[in-house]
């Protein structure tokens, strides 16, 4: 015990030395966060108006016969590269041919029959009442003769009065001919001559379309391409029955595509026809280059949206109509502008923007900005910040006042080690 006093009384002594106000710990360094920066830059940034699209044929064209009729022959197959004008397809005609034969020689009759009217019958006519009238005439004037010269006779007394009577009744006859010879002449003149021509016209013409009729109906089973083109579809067979007004065959211009799209009015009002333009289509690495090549005038009375067409040059085949691509349009653009990556820009609760800068003690600090136009990866700044500033691009989320920052390169989610392990072997 004696051994152990000195002992205990010193440990006892030491323990409140060490509780003095006096003996403070070291204070810890404050953390720095690892961010990636950069000052803005100043250069052309052109807007990209995005949408979904769905690919058109440049022009099609679904055939449908006119007549019924079972298909006689085609002469393409699905996939066919087709001409305006080629003949593809033939139906049963055998009737209708019959049908335009025989109106073909009622119209030749009726050609026989105008040209007898015009040339043979209509001046016989004219010229029989001339003769009639001349003869009418004649007599007429050799009656007044005699009518005169009895008058003498019988003022002499030469004759009886009987024949003077019967002279001037011959006279009344001959002048009655006379006059219904001429207005015989008149009328043929005036009224039938033309009335007989256009009879006879309208005889030919009536003949003339009937026939042309029956020729059409022969050529309606004729089917051929109104357009250049490939075959997209051929549902029936030679044998089977073409029912008019249903699609035989179906071609298909695709040597270029429309992208067709809808915009809201605000987006349609930036662009105009011609605009540059891209579509990203599935299983294509690149994006493909279009033209706006129309803008609908009206609105689509459904969704109010405005109908925009993209024009995409497809010589080669490779795109497919019907294919859903993703179309990005070239809108507003500002030659010089100052501009930052997009995932800079912060977004509030509220929806404000805002960035984070690294001021000069090295600590990051919140900056509200006001934004322009943007691209697929950088955004206009129209103001709130200076062309001096740091703005952090990198792992500004988060970011606290005030936090100390370190600009460094950006963590590689790879490289780190596994949840659980050091990254050493045990």
């Amino acid at each position: 015990m004696r051994k152990k006093t000195p002992m205990l009384l010193a440990c006892a002594v030491a323990l409140p030395v060490l509780l003095l106000p006096g003996c403070k710990k070291e204070k810890e360094p404050e953390p720095e966060v690892t961010v990636q920066a950069q000052h803005p830059e100043q250069g052309r940034i052109a807007e990209q108006i995005v949408s979904d699209a769905i690919l058109a044929p440049l022009a099609q064209a679904a055939i449908a016969p006119k007549i019924s009729a079972p298909v006689k022959k085609f002469y393409v197959q699905r996939g066919s590269r087709v001409k305006e004008g080629q003949l593809l397809a033939t139906l049963e005609n055998t009737d209708l041919a019959a049908a335009a034969m025989d109106n073909k020689g009622s119209y030749m009759a009726a050609q026989a029959a105008y040209a007898t009217a015009t040339r043979a019958q209509v001046p016989e006519d004219t010229q029989k009442a001339e003769l009639d009238v001349a003869q009418a005439r004649a007599n007429l004037g050799l009656n007044l003769s005699i009518v005169k010269s009895r008058k003498q006779l019988f003022a002499e007394g030469a004759i009886p009065g009987r024949d003077l009577d019967t002279a001037q009744a011959a006279l009344v006859q001959a002048q009655a001919a006379y006059d219904s010879a001429a207005k015989h002449l008149e009328s043929l003149r005036s009224v039938s001559r033309e009335a007989a021509l256009k009879s006879a016209q309208g005889q030919l013409t009536s003949a003339e379309g009937k026939y042309k009729g029956a020729e059409a109906q022969v050529s309606y089973s004729e089917i051929r391409s109104p357009i250049d083109g490939v075959v997209t579809d051929r549902p029936l067979f030679a044998g089977e029955t073409a029912a008019a007004g249903m699609p035989l065959l179906t071609v298909m211009d695709a040597s270029a595509l429309i992208a067709k799209m809808h915009l809201a009015q605000s987006l349609a009002q930036q662009m105009k026809v011609g605009d540059a333009a891209s579509i990203s289509v599935p299983g294509v690495a690149n994006p493909i280059a279009a033209r706006v090549s129309l803008i609908s005038p009206a609105l689509d009375p459904g969704s109010t949206t405005v109908e925009v067409w993209l024009k995409i040059e497809n010589k080669a085949g490779t795109l497919k109509v019907g294919t859903p691509v993703k179309a990005s349009i070239t809108g507003r653009t500002v030659a010089q502008a100052w501009k930052i990556p997009l995932s800079a820009i912060v977004t509030g609760l509220d929806g404000a923007k805002s960035v984070m800068v690294i001021g000069a003690d090295g600590t990051a600090h919140r900056k509200p900005v006001t934004l322009g136009i943007q691209d697929e990866s950088d955004v206009q700044i129209v103001s709130g910040i200076a062309p001096d500033d740091m703005v952090i691009t990198g792992g500004a989320y988060g970011l606290d006042e005030g936090t100390r920052v370190k600009i460094g390169p950006a963590e590689d989610e790879d490289a780190k080690p596994a949840a659980g392990k050091s990254g050493e072997d045990d």
